[in-house]
């Protein structure tokens, strides 16, 4: 079967559109980007006043790119402007750069399986087969969500369920989780005038690391000083919640050791997410602190051709969970993808000069500055 595509980039995230116009750079031509929804769907998703924590800046004329842009010469900043959009917002610098570069997006395709073979792929998809010399897997995790983390987790709401904070009903809330997406909601929910518990089985709020996506971003500290001041917000730590139930008018939060907390206001599940490999999960393998092992290439160790781009890219300790992380593999990719199929990687050096293009992690240990 002859492949009807060179490149097959699953996902139209900013993830699948930055490789994909990456691949566009060196003149890779069969390329789709797949996606179930949409452009940017995810960020469609977002609650109505959650914004991108990493601050945009037109800084590209002078060297540092944008930190929230996909490519060397865009800036959410300028097309935007606004220095921390929100989720529609993002969204729509997504569309608006792949209309720019022409980049070719099947909305309405769900891929269930992908299969190596031959030289290439088989993907099963909503579509219909389609075969491709290469995969890039750019699925994020927002579509993941970890709902069940204790048994009655499903009387609470998961924050990606949220279209609105100020639009909840009730006066009080319990927050379950303390990092971004839990302080987040309960600066919001402060900001309409609600009471808010955040309970987490640590302290986040208090923790520090040199690897700004291991702790609170600064953007949420300033944010939540100000929501605490309100004295609406209670920071709770060393909270291990087993149970959330219905009580009388309202709810019952319970943790382990027996304390209970008691809302008017459906609780809150700030409990993160889950894996976005779906039906490629077993195409990769995990080390042993459960990362993604991957090549110099950002590729599978199992199933050459196979690459992943996107939050769960894993090198040396570092995580490249945010876009202005993962975003300086794009180049690392297409280069990889690009010698597959036989084609001039040297453009991508501009890249490098942006510098956004990360392929040396020698210096990337643990925790580092770098």
């Amino acid at each position: 079967m002859q492949p009807d595509l060179d490149v097959a980039v699953v996902g139209a995230g900013p993830a699948g559109l930055g490789a994909a116009i990456a691949l566009g750079t060196i003149g890779a031509e069969g390329v789709a980007v797949l996606d179930r929804h949409g452009i940017g769907a995810s960020f469609d998703r977002w609650p109505a006043e959650m914004r991108l924590i990493t601050p945009s800046f037109t800084s590209n004329a002078w060297g540092p790119v944008d930190l929230n842009a996909i490519t060397p010469t865009t800036s959410p900043a300028y097309t935007l402007a606004t220095e921390h959009p929100t989720g529609t917002q993002y969204a729509h610098y997504l569309r608006l750069v792949a209309e720019h570069h022409e980049v070719a997006v099947r909305s309405g395709v769900d891929v269930f399986g992908v299969v190596p073979d031959g030289p290439g792929f088989l993907l099963s998809t909503s579509a219909g087969p389609l075969m491709a010399r290469a995969v890039v897997w750019a699925v994020g995790e927002y579509a993941t969500p970890r709902r069940h983390p204790f048994p009655t987790a499903e009387v609470a709401l998961h924050t990606v369920d949220v279209p609105a904070y100020a639009k909840l009903d009730g006066t009080c809330h319990v927050v379950i989780g303390g990092y971004e997406s839990g302080a987040d909601a309960a600066v919001h929910l402060a900001a309409a005038g609600r009471e808010v518990v955040v309970l987490d089985r640590g302290e986040p709020w208090h923790e520090h690391a040199s690897d700004p996506s291991a702790t609170l971003s600064p953007f949420t500290r300033d944010r939540l000083a100000v929501a605490l001041d309100t004295g609406l917000v209670d920071l709770v730590g060393g909270a291990e919640i087993v149970a959330v139930d219905r009580g009388g008018d309202g709810y019952v939060v319970s943790a382990a050791d027996g304390r209970r907390w008691t809302c008017d206001g459906q609780p809150l599940l700030a409990t993160g997410f889950s894996s976005g490999l779906g039906p490629v999960c077993d195409l990769f393998e995990r080390d042993a602190d459960g990362d993604v092992m991957l090549d110099d290439g950002d590729g599978s160790t199992l199933a050459p051709g196979l690459h992943l781009a996107g939050p769960e890219v894993a090198h040396e300790g570092l995580v490249f969970c945010f876009v202005y992380k993962f975003r300086q593999r794009f180049a690392v990719v297409a280069r990889a993808v690009g010698q597959r199929l036989g084609l001039d990687t040297e453009p991508l050096e501009a890249y490098r000069s942006a510098g956004m293009l990360l392929d040396d992690l020698a210096c990337c240990h643990g925790d580092c500055a770098c």
